[in-house]
C-alpha cells in the first residue's frame, strides 16, 4: 500500500515495521477485523497502516511524529524490532 500524504509518499513496500497488533490467538490474526501496523520510512518518519476486513471500510495510511509512533509501539502488542533500533535511542530505567 502506499498514500501520499501532505506532499510526501508513505509505502508499506520501502519502511520498516516497527510493531502491529496482528498475533495469532488460535483462530485467526485479526483483532475485530481491524489491524494497526507501525512503519518507519527510509527518511526516518513514522506512519500506521490500518487494515481492515469490513465491507465499507478501506485501507488507509496515517502520516504521525516520533512522540506518537513511541506512543503506539508501547500500546502495539507485537514488536518487529527493539525500542533502541526503532527510535535512535535507549530507554530510560525507571
Amino acid at each position: 500500500m502506499e498514500q501520499i500524504i501532505k506532499g510526501k509518499r508513505y509505502s508499506v513496500e520501502t519502511a520498516t515495521p516497527i510493531a502491529d497488533d496482528r498475533y495469532w490467538d488460535g483462530s485467526n490474526y485479526e483483532r475485530q477485523g481491524r489491524n494497526t501496523f507501525l512503519y518507519r520510512t527510509p527518511n526516518g518518519r513514522f506512519f500506521l497502516h490500518h487494515e481492515t476486513r469490513w465491507i465499507g471500510e478501506r485501507d488507509h495510511l496515517v502520516a504521525i511524529t516520533g512522540e506518537e509512533a513511541k506512543s503506539y509501539y508501547e500500546e502495539l502488542s507485537e514488536h518487529n524490532v527493539d525500542y533502541e533500533e526503532a527510535f535512535g535511542e535507549p530507554v530510560e530505567e525507571a
